[in-house]
Formats: C-alpha cells, sequence, structure tokens
C-alpha cells in the first residue's frame, strides 16, 4: 500500500530550484534513508510531507487516515513553564480525558439505581473500548520502556523543557514521537546528540517499530542497521536504491561505471558517424555526387536525434591534506592516576594511558561521562598528572565551533592563519567551497558544516603533529566525512578523537579507549573489535 507519493514536486527558494521534478514513493513498511550532501532539499521534503512547506509545483498524496510524526533538526521553542513529563505527555489529552471519565463511573456506581446502574456500565464499556483502542493500557508500560531507552530520569522529567541542552532537546522530542508511535515516523538527523549505547537501544527499537519509517541522516552505521531502501536527493532529483546504505555503495559505483560505460560508447558512434560524414563529403566534392550529400546529411539527422548521455560528474574532493612541520617524539601523552572532577562530579578516579606517536585513537563513552571534559584537560595542560610529550604541537578542532569574533568574515578569519597573499587564499578557500561572495559571509552567520569546513582550512595551515578533534563529523555530509577519512587515514601524526560515529571509528580508529567506572579502559582495535571485546 502507497504511503505517501510526491510527483513531478518543484519548490524552489529564490533562484535556487531545491526540488526540480522530485518523485518519491513510500509504501507501507518501508523504512528509508535520505541522504545527500547538505542543502540538496531533504529538511524540505520532510516539511513538506508534514504539511509545514507547500509545493510550487506537483502533487503530494498520503494515505488517507495515515498519521505522521515529524522530529525536526532544531528543537520548537515553548513555554517556559513546560517540563518534560508535559513534553511527553501532550499527545495524550484524549486518553486522560477518557480515564477522567471512566474514573467519574466508577466513583458514581455504589449510588446508582439498578436501572441507572445498568446504562452507567454501557456508557463505561464503551469508554473502555476507547481506551483500549487508544492504546491507553500501554501507554505508561510504553513510557517507561522509552524514557529507559533514552536515559530521561525521574529528575530529568521534572525540569523545565527551556533548560535542557539541545541535545537533551532532539531526545526528548524523539522519545515523545515515538511514544506516541504515528503510523509514518519522519526523523531529520534522530542520531545527533545520541551515545552508542543509547543508538544501539534505538536502532533495535526501530527494527521493531510496526510503522513506516524515513529517516533523513549521514550516520552510515545507523542506516546500515535500519533502513531497506536508500533514497538519493540531488539537483532536485531521486534516485532509489533497494538496499541498505553499504548495498547503495556498491550499486551507485556500479551504476557510475555503467554511465561512464554508455557516454564512452556513445561518443565512439559519435566520433565515428562524424568521420563517416566528413569523407561521404569529401567523396561528394571529389566526384560532384549529390548522393553522397544526402548520405552525410541523414547521418546528421541521426546524430540529432540521438538522446545525448551526459558525461557522469566525478565527485569534487576538498584537498585536505595534514602535513606536519615536524615529529613529536615517541611518547605524546601520558596520562598517570588522573582525578578529574565537573563541578561536584566525580568523572575519572586513578585514569591512567599513555599514546604513542602515529597512534590514531577513538575516546568514547556514554554521554557525561567526561569526554569533552577530558579533552580540554589536555589542552590546558595545568594538570601535574597530564603530560605532554617533546616536540609535540597540537591542533585542535571542539564540539561546538565559536570563532572569537562573530561579525569577522570568512576571508578575515582566513588571513590570519593562511601564509600567502589574497589571490592564493581566494583561491584555496575556493577549494573549500568558500569561493566568489561566500568569503565575505560573517562567520555568526554560517551553517554548521560550514563552521567544520573552515575550522579545518585552519587547522590544515598550523601542520600540528598532535590532532585532537571532538565529534569532527557533526554538521558535514557524507562525502565530506569520506573526504576527512581519507585524509586522516593519510595523516602521519597522532589523532585523538571523540566519535559517535561508528562507520568513522572503524575507518580511522586502531584503538579505542572507553571512559567506563572512571577509567580508560582501552582496546587495540576499532569500534567493531571493542563492540566484540567489551567487558
Amino acid at each position: 500500500m502507497i504511503e505517501i507519493s510526491l510527483n513531478n514536486a518543484k519548490r524552489s527558494f529564490g533562484f535556487k530550484n531545491v526540488l526540480d521534478g522530485f518523485d518519491f514513493e513510500v509504501n507501507t513498511g518501508d523504512r528509508i534513508g535520505l541522504i545527500g550532501p547538505n542543502g540538496c532539499g531533504k529538511t524540505t521534503i520532510f516539511k513538506i510531507i508534514a504539511g509545514e512547506e507547500k509545493l510550487d509545483f506537483g502533487t503530494l498524496s498520503i494515505r488517507k487516515g495515515a498519521t505522521l510524526g515529524l522530529l525536526s533538526q532544531i528543537p520548537p521553542r515553548v513555554s517556559d513553564d513546560l517540563r518534560v513529563r508535559d513534553m511527553l505527555l501532550k499527545n495524550f489529552s484524549k486518553l486522560f480525558d477518557i480515564e477522567k471519565r471512566m474514573r467519574e463511573y466508577e466513583n458514581s456506581f455504589a449510588t446508582l439505581s439498578s436501572k441507572e446502574l445498568d446504562k452507567a456500565l454501557k456508557g463505561y464499556g464503551r469508554l473502555q473500548d476507547e481506551f483500549q483502542n487508544l492504546g491507553g493500557y500501554e501507554i505508561n508500560e510504553k513510557i517507561s520502556k522509552v524514557c529507559g531507552g533514552f536515559k530521561i530520569t525521574d529528575d530529568m522529567l521534572e525540569r523545565s523543557f527551556n533548560s535542557l541542552s539541545g541535545g537533551e532537546k532532539t531526545i526528548v522530542n524523539l522519545a515523545s514521537l515515538i511514544i506516541r508511535s504515528p503510523d509514518i515516523l519522519l526523523l531529520d538527523e534522530p542520531t545527533n546528540h545520541l551515545d552508542i549505547d543509547t543508538l544501539e537501544w534505538f536502532e533495535k527499537f526501530l527494527g521493531n517499530y510496526k510503522g513506516t519509517i524515513i529517516i533523513s541522516s549521514h550516520d552510515r552505521y545507523f542506516l546500515d542497521k535500519v533502513v531497506n531502501k536508500i533514497v538519493f536527493v540531488d539537483k532536485g532529483k531521486a534516485d532509489v536504491y533497494n538496499g541498505n546504505y553499504s548495498y547503495y555503495l556498491k550499486e551507485s559505483e556500479r551504476r557510475t561505471l555503467a554511465e561512464f560505460e554508455n557516454y564512452k560508447n556513445q561518443q565512439k558512434q559519435i566520433e565515428a558517424m562524424r568521420a563517416a560524414i566528413k569523407r561521404l563529403r569529401q567523396w561528394g566534392t571529389e566526384g560532384d555526387n549529390p548522393v553522397f550529400f544526402r548520405r552525410a546529411a541523414n547521418i546528421e539527422r541521426r546524430i540529432e536525434r540521438m538522446e545525448m548521455i551526459d558525461k557522469p560528474e566525478v565527485k569534487k574532493k576538498l584537498p585536505l591534506d595534514f602535513e606536519i612541520d615536524d615529529r613529536s617524539g615517541n611518547e605524546v601523552l601520558k596520562v598517570d592516576d588522573l582525578d578529574l572532577m565537573a563541578g561536584d562530579k566525580e568523572l575519572l578516579n586513578k585514569a591512567s594511558m599513555i599514546l604513542k606517536y602515529g597512534e590514531k585513537v577513538c575516546l568514547m563513552g556514554k554521554n557525561g561521562s567526561g569526554k569533552s571534559t577530558f579533552i580540554k584537560a589536555i589542552l590546558r595542560n595545568e594538570n601535574d598528572r597530564i603530560k605532554i610529550g617533546s616536540r609535540v604541537s597540537i591542533g585542535y578542532i571542539p564540539q561546538e565551533i565559536h570563532f572569537d569574533d562573530d561579525n569577522k568574515t570568512v576571508l578575515d578569519i582566513s588571513r590570519k592563519v593562511f601564509n600567502g597573499d589574497e589571490t592564493h587564499l581566494r583561491a584555496a578557500l575556493s577549494k573549500f567551497l568558500f569561493y566568489g561572495e561566500n568569503v565575505f559571509k560573517r562567520v555568526g552567520t554560517l551553517s554548521g558544516g560550514e563552521k567544520v569546513r573552515l575550522k579545518l582550512f585552519e587547522l590544515i595551515q598550523k601542520n600540528a603533529n598532535f590532532l585532537i578533534l571532538d565529534e569532527p563529523t557533526n554538521h558535514i555530509d557524507i562525502d565530506t566525512r569520506e573526504i576527512l577519512e581519507d585524509a586522516l587515514g593519510n595523516y602521519k601524526g597522532t589523532l585523538l578523537f571523540v566519535s559517535h560515529d561508528r562507520y568513522f571509528i572503524n575507518k580511522i580508529a586502531e584503538r579505542v579507549i572507553y571512559i567506563e567506572d572512571k577509567h580508560l579502559i582501552s582496546y587495540l582495535g576499532n569500534y567493531d573489535y571493542y563492540k566484540e571485546h567489551k567487558k
């Protein structure tokens, strides 16, 4: 059964055609992953389906009676007195009203006459049926299960929603959506801010979800686990792949190679036909014979009638090449019996680790375990239990990227770190997709992905031999993640990074250090190795 259908959909913003003849069909039980470069229109598609935006042209059809639930990337603003508990229960006012009326019936039974009681029991029975059909008897169990999975504590339930962090708001909104159990889930980057334990619980939950799911995500590992169809969105259109992300990779490569082969064959055919035209015209001129000219004209018409195959585009890659000016000593970082606090909370107790030159290590742990705090302690280098090795130069990208002055332009920020004239600087910035008027953008107005690209540009100029990256794949699309993976894979220095991106960890990490029970536990492998061997 068709749940959603978009036909010849068009949507523009100014001069940019985000959707341009977009065709999209969703069937009951589909688990679809929407992928594509930043700005390709994935969020717009969700908003159109949810009724938050209108099409300029085309048609949208949604199965009659189907319920929709949308998780947006940016949590909505609500009144300050709204608690987390209220957010989770806001969709169940009808259930609570029915329950209240049932309690009123129950309290009246003892005082009613036989005739009145019979009538009341019939009304009570109707309410019971409605309550059951709406899932009233399972709601408390469902709320408890979802809150447990997303680690929403009793204390958190009583907090104001607006007092939560961005990540906590996303988790609460996601929990609220899951509790409601709509027929169709629209999830826009649902794995942002989820730690790995929560991710794994969420994957299992979605695996058992009875409805239809559409997910926009850059989390390739998550897509492999959850979806059975990939829709690649680019240039306003959709390419469909009937499998998970790994299938998409293989199939897209096969399609590209086939397209190249078809293009080359057509070009050879056209070249041969044009050579024949040239010969026929020459023969016609030499022999003064119009037959040859007519044959040449026929071949020309055949070429004109041909459906031309466009040359397949090769992805433009950022020139990420992390070079180092000088290697460090063999022991880059030593942590010995470190106690680490965050306010009154103890994060690490007698924790120890050694990081050797050239190692690529991922620091993992649950949200709140102290990963970012530990990283900042290393950067401050003020604790005598943390020793930075000789000749170590550090390059750092924080989880939340800020610049000294939001009013400065991309060009202003770049001048401070670039060794060269402005012509070469503009050329270098263009390779990071800052070209034309984009270099005059104020950094305070940049998107998350643009901030990461600018920070990567800064980092490359530093030529540091020890890179510390805190969630470096946040906000960047899959293409940019792959470029970053290639660059870090070829990096000759030492790498310590925090990430929840399991695909990225598998590609880069040679060792995982997991914060557990306030200690640093080492696993000599990538994420899959850690998963297999964790205690």
